[in-house]
């Protein structure tokens, strides 16, 4: 079972180390405004994203109820804690870059926003409202 879950793991890791890759041209891009090459590169991190649900599910299936942390401290298996090691850092390299790509992503959209609402601004009258602010 120990064999198998190195090897789980190992294929989870080169999996996520191909979406933190893929992440990391998909942050590029933002910066370089590249709005049809974001387009293309959203089906590739859905298929790469599919792949390790996949993997986690076949690991599930292979620990049962039990939590991998628990399993690998209570393993002696040095190449179990090194591979698990390794995941959770890669893991955490990939959650810190999706983060980063959704701030972007978020601040361009309200920027363009913004930028719409100055050139083509809405025709309705404002008024004050009861709190003296004005309403939209």
């Amino acid at each position: 079972m120990i064999n198998e879950l190195i090897k789980l793991i190992r294929n989870q890791e080169e999996e996520l180390k191909k979406l933190l890759e893929l992440l990391e041209t998909q942050y590029k891009m933002i910066m370089g405004k590249d709005v049809f090459g974001l387009e293309g590169l959203v089906d590739k991190i859905n298929e790469c994203g599919k792949k390790i649900a996949k993997i986690e599910v076949e690991r599930r299936k292979l620990i049962g109820g039990k939590s991998v942390s628990e399993i690998i401290n209570s393993s002696d298996n040095k190449e179990l804690k090194e591979a698990y090691r390794n995941i959770r850092i890669i893991m955490e390299k990939t959650t810190q870059q999706k983060d980063t790509n959704d701030i972007l992503l978020k601040q361009q959209i309200m920027f363009t926003n913004k930028m719409l609402n100055i050139m083509n601004p809405s025709r309705e009258i404002k008024t004050y409202n009861s709190y003296g602010n004005l309403s939209r």
